[in-house]
């Protein structure tokens, strides 16, 4: 592909991933905000962490996912319990009831996404199966 193509590529891209975003975004059921969501779903990739490597994986600062923590705990979706050998620190922990909230949301979104992939053509679900990773692999750089 010409570099001359490129920032137009990158445009439509970008466009088209936050408009996707934002409609999926909208079939969520739960109340809690999309930073409250994604701290819960770090807890659930990573296991138990303390604020501090919450608030790096998501890229805020650690006043604010205490914040977040602390709503997710009084809601009973995360557990705080002090740290074993920092008693400064606190660790974080996902709840069965905060599994069950990320299941859920993870559920209805796929149906909705599902339900909209059944009125593409071959040829364009053929596309998204190979643009998956790709997309996946810009995701993670």
């Amino acid at each position: 592909m010409e570099t001359v193509a490129m920032p137009e590529l990158a445009s439509a891209l970008r466009l088209s991933v936050m408009r996707l975003s934002r409609r999926m975004r909208q079939e969520r059921s739960s109340s809690l905000s999309p930073t409250q969501i994604a701290a819960l779903a770090t807890l659930e990739r990573h296991g138990p962490m303390t604020l501090g490597e919450i608030a790096a994986h998501e890229r805020v600062q650690p006043p604010s996912m205490t914040r977040v923590i602390t709503y997710l705990a009084d809601a009973g979706l995360a557990v705080r319990s002090a740290h074993p050998t920092d008693g400064r620190q606190v660790i974080a922990e996902i709840t069965a009831a905060g599994h069950a909230l990320l299941e859920s949301e993870r559920r209805r979104r796929d149906e909705w996404l599902a339900e909209r992939l059944t009125h593409l053509s071959d040829d364009d679900i053929a596309a998204l199966r190979r643009a998956a990773p790709i997309l996946e692999n810009l995701a993670g750089s």
